[in-house]
Formats: C-alpha cells, structure tokens, sequence
C-alpha cells in the first residue's frame, strides 16, 4: 500500500552460481529481515554487476487506472534487463502467461533473451538474489519514512499500516505521496471516510 514497487536485476557469470547458493540466497520472502540485509551486501559483493529500479507510487497509480500494471513493471524489467546486458535474462512473471510476459519484456528491450516464469524467485538463485536486492531497498525506503510516520511494514495484512493510513486520511481528506492511492484497500479507506 505504500512506497515504491522495486525491481531489481543482477548479472552473474554461471561459475558463481553455487557461490550465490552458498550462501544461502532463496525467495526474499522465506528470509528475515535482518537476513536480507547481510545476504544483501553479500550478493553485490559476489555479483558481476546489479541494477535496481524503483517506480513511484504516482507511477504505479497511472498504470493501475489504465489498467496497464503488467506493462509498467514489464517496462522497467525491460530497463532493468538492458542496463544488464546479460546473455539470458530470468524474470519472475507477474502476468498470468509468462511466456507473453517475457515476449513483451524482450520487444521491450531490444531483443534481450528472456526466461520468464511464475515463482522464478523460489526457482532459480538469480532470481532469488535479485529479489533479496528488490526487498531489502524497499524497506530500506520504508523505515527512512519511518522516521517521520508511525505506518507500519507498508503492506495491506499490517494493521498497524491500515491503521495508519486510515488516521492520516481522517484528518488530512488526502493521501501522501507514498501512499498507492489505486491499491483496492486504500480506495475502500477513502470511500468509507
């Protein structure tokens, strides 16, 4: 519900694969935080090279009143690939084809190759990695706002985020800018207030 949608990419020559492995690099999700932080500098260490893009909520609104989410962030793993240059790109597909998914990912990005599938980051340790990049920078955005805001992880199961997204509408009859105002649960805040 708040803050950026990150995307990131890493490059790796296969050699390294089992160094990543090692390591013990698996789905961002399955880790702590405090894990995704040490396995974070770790991986930038071990990698060829890394890109991380992050699309800003007003970016993310747009695309959801278009209906176009699948095309945005296919568009940034499509920068995200170029920046790269990789042989073989791995993507996890957010569209329910993934094999449409990664056509438009490659037409996107000069014809980069791409490998796309669903639960990519529980399969493969690239994509693993990448998503332990992707998840620690966000909630590295995350706490710098927390900071000035008591709100929570950000994400619609924390009641403390729902909490305060409802307070601050209540009193303000606007969202902050790090607030994704086209995500269902904050619309259905600022439709019963």
């Amino acid at each position: 519900m708040l803050g950026p949608l990150v995307i990131a990419g890493i490059s790796l020559d296969k050699k390294n694969l089992r160094k990543l492995s090692s390591l013990g690099v698996k789905d961002s999700k399955k880790l702590s935080p405090k894990l995704r932080e040490s396995l974070y500098k770790q991986i930038i260490k071990i990698v060829d090279d890394y890109y991380v893009a992050k699309i800003p909520p007003k970016s993310i609104d747009a695309s959801v009143k278009k209906h176009c989410l699948n095309g945005l962030e296919a568009k940034y793993m499509a920068k995200v690939v170029s920046k790269l240059n990789s042989d073989i790109s791995y993507v996890d597909s957010c569209d329910v084809n993934p094999q449409r998914f990664g056509k438009e990912i490659s037409r996107l990005s000069d014809n980069h190759k791409i490998k796309s599938y669903h639960h990519a980051d529980s399969r493969f340790v690239v994509v693993s990695a990448a998503s332990i990049l992707a998840k620690v920078t966000r909630d590295r955005v995350i706490e710098k706002l927390r900071i000035n805001y008591d709100l929570g992880s950000g994400y619609p199961s924390d009641l403390v985020t729902v909490k305060f997204i409802k307070k601050y509408y209540k009193k303000h009859k606007i969202m902050p800018n790090f607030v994704r105002k086209s995500w269902k649960p904050v619309q259905e805040i600022t439709t019963k207030n």
